[in-house]
């Protein structure tokens, strides 16, 4: 792997194909970063993150941290030794994501086959509905009626009237829900008999995660899930007793190094696991369906949000995500 690799990054906007709301604002269009690795011979890896200003990352900011590590892999550093040169989040991410592709090329073999693990199968993955008015929330559920499973956007205003008309609307589909810690314990307890009617099966990080502390202990009937609370493996120590799952994302890990360790930490400790994404391409999805055989629950729709993705980009058939051919990533 040593020598004459050559590290660069690109920003890119993806148009989406409609507004897409949730708690913290609405979103016209998907910022990503692509990071390729080249090596010696011409072959070549790419990554895709998406910087996260919830975390203070801005495009700008990630392409420098990309830069400053260039050097680094122009030397041979390898994936594991990432983990100690850049912090968690969008750069790391893009940079493992692009080492895994090259491996996978010199190597001739697919991620999975790197990674030790079996051949993801297809796997359904949750259909987003960003807030909006109950009306057209019921109109973006119909649209989806035949998703097996929708994900919920919700803030803290008529949510028993939002989440009652995706219910009617889509009577059959799974739901679970997320306030993006748009909620506080009150709301959490008086909503809890209503969300349990609805055959909720999932709250993703209803509170805010400086204040998650008060679900110690919480005897609550829908599990709940860390998702802004949980970035790596180190995090999980304060997690238990608070949350029964975590969401794995690669932009909050650093990548997919990092997030097969925080799934193998997780499980061991009893959480269930969701593996879950920024709005971006297929390209940015496709390391991420390696960790789909172990989920619970599977939120990698980004690409379907766009107004157009990457070509060859992911299959998305009958509301299932399909694992990447070789030609996208892997």
């Amino acid at each position: 792997m040593a020598g004459g690799r050559r590290l660069s990054a690109v920003d890119q906007g993806w148009p989406l194909a409609r507004p897409f709301a949730i708690s913290r604002g609405i979103k016209t269009e998907a910022r990503v970063v692509v990071c390729e690795v080249e090596d010696a011979d011409g072959r070549s890896g790419r990554g895709e993150c998406v910087p996260y200003a919830r975390f203070g990352e801005t495009v700008d900011g990630v392409i420098h941290q990309i830069a400053d590590v260039a050097d680094a892999v122009a030397g041979g550093v390898t994936r594991r030794d990432l983990i100690d040169i850049l912090p968690p989040g969008a750069a790391r991410n893009a940079v493992d994501c692009a080492l895994w592709d090259l491996e996978c090329k010199q190597a001739g073999k697919r991620a999975w086959d790197l990674a030790g693990l079996p051949e993801p199968v297809p796997a359904v993955t949750a259909e987003t509905i960003g807030i909006a008015g109950p009306r057209e929330m019921a109109i973006q559920a119909r649209r989806l009626a035949k998703a097996p499973l929708l994900k919920i956007k919700l803030d803290g205003q008529d949510v028993r009237a939002r989440l009652g008309a995706v219910r009617e609307a889509a009577p059959d589909a799974r739901l679970v829900v997320d306030p993006n810690e748009g909620w506080d314990l009150h709301r959490l307890e008086n909503l809890a008999p209503f969300l349990r009617d609805m055959k909720v099966e999932m709250i993703e990080q209803p509170v805010p995660v400086h204040g998650d502390e008060i679900l110690r202990g919480l005897a609550y009937p829908v599990p709940l899930c860390a998702d802004e609370s949980c970035h790596t493996a180190q995090d999980l120590d304060r997690l238990e007793g608070l949350y029964d799952m975590v969401n794995i994302k690669l932009d909050k890990t650093g990548g997919l190094t990092a997030a097969l360790d925080l799934a193998a930490a997780a499980e061991a400790r009893g959480f269930g696991l969701m593996v879950g994404c920024m709005v971006a391409t297929s390209l940015a999805m496709a390391p991420a369906t390696i960790l789909m055989n172990r989920a619970r629950v599977v939120d990698l729709d980004g690409p379907l949000l766009l107004r157009e993705d990457r070509n060859p980009g992911l299959a998305f058939t009958d509301g299932r995500i399909h694992p990447p051919g070789p030609d996208l990533w892997g």
